[in-house]
């Protein structure tokens, strides 16, 4: 039942990862809300782990492979994330510039992974790629972002597309409660490191601060993230990256319903041809 439902549960909740960036960023600077919510995902899934005997990496090698695909996943990925919207780049330009990953990652899972599309996945790449477009072109005023917004948006497509690769290629034996554990772990010491030398690290407790806090690290740190890594071990790379075609619209329309966002009609053609694009991409052969 759960892998019949796994691929659409994993884009609602990673969808709402926007969201709860939107609540929490007014009231801490990136970097250190993103070290909160390290630290807290790796005490708990730590004490997981040890609570209900889990394996942990037999090798420094096997440590080492989970450490990097955390700092990808987990580091570039958020750190690009909430950086390029912190420096006023628009959501919606960040979810585009992201939502380039299924086309990147099939670009180089064929000589990596061995993995092959066929006429009619590619198809359902470009078609994902144009319902993205279309879903986000009223927000693409790059004018409210900043040269770094662009860069850091960069650093989250390579993050997330690396990451997923990487984790397909090296991790796919591993315990999702002491892996998981360790990947936070990593990603929390670089941002151990990196906030107190970039940021105040001031931090706004309002309970709209702690209900994305919350959210986040049990709603996406946990739950959406261990779905992820459950779809790259039993799918193929490029069919997962296809997922994230999905998050632009369906943020759009929790924006929509949360925080009262308009959706024109081009953005609601382009959620039904990313919604087919991605169909054609999952399409067993």
């Amino acid at each position: 039942m759960l892998d019949k439902f796994a691929p659409a549960l994993f884009v609602l909740l990673w969808s709402t990862g926007f969201i709860g960036g939107k609540l929490g960023l007014p009231h801490a600077e990136p970097l250190t809300f993103l070290l909160w919510r390290m630290a807290l995902v790796a005490v708990l899934l730590a004490g997981l782990a040890v609570w209900t005997k889990a394996p942990w990496p037999a090798s420094r090698r096997e440590a080492g492979h989970i450490a990097l695909s955390g700092l990808l996943v987990h580091g570039a990925y958020l750190g690009g994330v909430f950086g390029a919207i912190h420096h006023g780049l628009p959501a919606g330009t960040v979810a585009l510039i992201v939502g380039l990953q299924p086309v990147l990652t099939a670009l180089v899972a064929g000589p990596l992974l061995g993995e092959r599309l066929r006429p009619l996945q590619w198809a359902g790449l470009g078609l994902g790629l144009v319902g993205v477009a279309a879903v986000v072109w009223e927000k693409l005023a790059l004018k409210h972002g900043d040269g770094w917004s662009l860069v850091l948006a960069g650093v989250a497509l390579i993050g997330i597309t690396a990451g997923t690769l990487y984790q397909k290629r090296f991790c796919t034996g591993m315990d999702l409660r002491s892996g998981t554990a360790l990947q936070y772990a990593a990603t929390g010491t670089l941002f151990a490191l990196l906030a107190p030398w970039l940021e105040t690290m001031r931090v706004d407790w309002t309970w709209e601060f702690a209900f994305a806090l919350g959210w986040l690290c049990l709603v996406l740190s946990v739950g959406a993230i261990f779905l992820l890594f459950m779809l790259i071990k039993r799918g193929a790379a490029s069919r997962v990256a296809s997922l994230f075609y999905l998050t632009p619209p369906v943020t759009a329309l929790m924006g929509w319903a949360l925080f009262g966002e308009t959706l024109g009609p081009l953005a609601l053609v382009g959620m039904a041809v990313t919604a087919g694009g991605v169909a054609l991409v999952l399409r067993k052969a």
